[in-house]
């Protein structure tokens, strides 16, 4: 059964110069807590609020990779990371509500912009305690 994401969770980006990982912030809104942190739900993916730079960005959709790689002759150049996440987690816990949206469980993925879908992923869910479905 999936974990519960919280404050703290470990996140990757399949385009990001490895070690290409963040951390996910979430803020107390929903007053809920698990693992003694504040508990995630679907709609904490807002760029750099819940969802930190990754580092360094090499995804070929990135307009700014793609003008560094060509003005480096086609030697690929990653650029600073700035996530584009617009949309929410895909598709966290719908049995499991947190403030009128579903809890974020560590089988979701979300989507950046700049990437692809279901390119940020969560390796460490934040706590090892609560499961949900």
């Amino acid at each position: 059964m999936p974990m519960h994401v919280c404050n703290g969770a470990v996140l990757k980006c399949m385009f990001a110069v490895p070690p290409g990982i963040s951390t996910l912030t979430v803020l107390p809104l929903n007053k809920t807590m698990t693992g003694n942190q504040p508990a995630a739900n679907i709609m904490d993916n807002k760029p750099m609020v819940n969802i930190m730079s990754f580092g360094m960005c090499m995804s070929p959709t990135n307009p700014a990779f793609v003008s560094a790689t060509a003005a480096a002759l086609g030697t690929p150049t990653p650029v600073p990371c700035v996530p584009a996440t617009p949309a929410p987690w895909i598709a966290g816990a719908p049995t499991v509500l947190l403030g009128n949206m579903p809890a974020l469980n560590n089988t979701s993925v979300l989507a950046c912009v700049l990437g692809a879908p279901g390119c940020i992923t969560i390796t460490v869910p934040g706590q090892f305690t609560e499961q949900i479905p």
